[in-house]
């Protein structure tokens, strides 16, 4: 049986900025992810050392980030300026094995969310789900049965 066409994609590496232990200004890349076959998130990965590290974060999340506090939970995200007055979105990390604040400059995350809604345009993420395909693959089914 043919394989369905890839979903369109839209992957940006940014970098982001946050503080050492000793208070030192680190900057390392994530790879923000977006498929349209999962149209509601974006997938951050960091990449460290120990091995990759991924997060789901919700679209309207982001871009809600950008211009008003928002989340609760393992994430939230509020606008600000960074030490040379650049536009940043701050992300604050928690969960069991520890938490992690860092800054996404507001260009590159908005040039970042621009490009997913040209693959997918707000309000129309419901369209792009197969939710038969998506209860089969839960269910175990295959798509012969």
């Amino acid at each position: 049986m043919a394989q369905p066409p890839a979903a369109p994609t839209v992957s940006q590496d940014i970098t982001l900025h946050c503080l050492d232990d000793g208070g030192q200004d680190v900057a390392f890349v994530a790879s923000f992810g977006y498929r349209a076959d999962d149209p509601y998130a974006v997938w951050l990965t960091f990449h460290i050392p120990g091995g990759d590290v991924s997060w789901a974060v919700a679209r309207s999340l982001l871009l809600k980030g950008l211009t008003e506090p928002t989340g609760d939970g393992d994430i939230r995200l509020w606008p600000g300026l960074d030490d040379d007055g650049h536009a940043v979105v701050v992300f604050d990390f928690h969960s069991p094995s520890g938490s992690l604040r860092t800054q996404a400059r507001s260009v590159a995350l908005r040039v970042f969310l621009d490009r997913t809604w040209l693959v997918v345009p707000p309000g129309e993420e419901g369209e792009q789900l197969d939710l038969d395909r998506l209860v089969g693959a839960l269910l175990g089914w295959s798509e012969a049965e």
